[in-house]
């Protein structure tokens, strides 16, 4: 059976489901980031399912340092763990490392960093990642690639593009490995690649050629929105897409704000995840149809209106602007969880009607609507 099934297009743009080990994903889709198995906000498991998530994701590097990834693994992995029945994807750690690391400590092996929790020193590489991974038993694990810095010379890009495809290899065999082992909770577990390269057109190009032949489940773009301009990250997409295979799916790390989202789905994008709604939310800013609001603002004192109007979210079911206000100024914790709850509803179901529009062949419509309301700001 086939795991990825593309089943409509719309220009570039591409309506998939995905098969997994935990289910089935509906793409495009936005990933919820849930970095130490929890969304932050005090959003749980059970609030997922209200709020239609997809996908959790959580992160490697953290879960390893604290409580342990071994520690995961007796319990009987992540799902068990954080009471989630749903596909969780764990990025690779490698991310969180290379922002920890002295770049002299980047060596062929792995890099050697300290814990930014209590200074021990901590050596991760290949097999070390995958590893990990597998003792979380998540449904899709990432590579270990390096995460270049932003901008970087064109020798440093080549050299470590070179060095992530042979890390690559690694992981996948390491993973082969570990998946044929009678104690491995999840022997199914899936491995995306990562395509790297900056801004080199040339290199991203290349190097989505050369991890293209290793068929891996899924692959995914990194280190854009890493400094760069948007229009410098859409011209990195119209190249790289295309490159990468057409039936698997394409995971756009790290990315974005909704119109990020828009412009990378209309050039064939399929997986996102963003650490923005969560965060935003808990700054007091609320993401809708007519814009970004700031819920701190004195206009809304008065006003009994939900968020948004229609909006099918816990918080715009039950409370009003006025209220949550109140919330934020008195620094009640509520406040925050209910505009985290807002944002992931707003994105979640940003992708539903996505979906959608891709289905019917009114993408570039929808996207222009979209996009005209968002920047008209009129709160309706």
């Amino acid at each position: 059976m086939k795991k990825y099934e593309l089943l409509a297009t719309d220009g570039r743009a591409r309506r998939g489901r995905f098969t997994t080990p935990h289910g089935v994903i509906e793409t495009p889709v936005f990933m919820n980031v849930g970095t130490v198995a929890a969304i932050k906000g005090a959003v749980s498991t059970m609030d997922l399912h209200d709020i239609h998530t997809q996908v959790e994701l959580s992160n490697t590097y953290h879960l390893h340092v604290r409580p342990g990834d071994d520690v995961i693994k007796k319990i009987g992995g992540l799902h068990k763990f954080m009471n989630w029945d749903k596909p969780i994807l764990t990025d690779s750690g490698g991310f969180q490392v290379f922002s920890l690391a002295g770049l002299r400590k980047i060596k062929e092996e792995g890099v050697h960093f300290n814990s930014h929790i209590d200074g021990r020193k901590i050596f991760m590489g290949p097999e070390e990642s995958m590893q990990i991974q597998s003792n979380l038993a998540s449904t899709i694990a990432m590579a270990f690639d390096e995460c270049p810095p932003h901008p970087a010379t064109r020798e440093y890009m080549q050299n470590s593009v070179d060095r992530t495809t042979r890390w690559l290899r690694r992981c996948k065999a390491e993973m082969e490995r570990l998946n044929a082992l009678p104690d491995t909770i999840n022997k199914e577990q899936m491995l995306f690649g990562i395509d790297q390269g900056g801004t080199f057109e040339d290199i991203r190009i290349n190097h989505a050629r050369a991890i293209r032949e290793l068929d891996l489940d899924g692959y995914a773009i990194g280190g854009l929105a890493v400094g760069e301009t948007h229009e410098q990250m859409y011209h990195i997409l119209d190249v790289t897409v295309p490159e990468l295979p057409q039936d698997k799916p394409i995971y756009l790390m790290g990315v974005g704000t909704p119109q990020n989202i828009l412009e990378a789905v209309e050039r064939g994008v399929d997986f996102f995840d963003c650490v923005y709604p969560a965060r935003n939310g808990r700054h007091g800013h609320a993401y809708t149809n007519h814009g970004k609001m700031n819920l701190q603002n004195k206009k809304y004192e008065l006003d009994d209106r939900p968020i948004e109007v229609g909006c099918g979210c816990p918080a715009c079911r039950h409370y009003s602007r006025a209220y949550i206000r109140h919330l934020l100024k008195a620094k009640e914790m509520l406040g925050l969880r209910l505009l985290v709850l807002h944002n992931l509803y707003f994105y979640n179901t940003m992708m539903e009607e996505i979906r959608e529009a891709i289905e019917k062949g009114t993408f570039s419509e929808y996207k222009k609507n979209k996009l005209a309301r968002m920047e008209a700001g009129l709160d309706e």
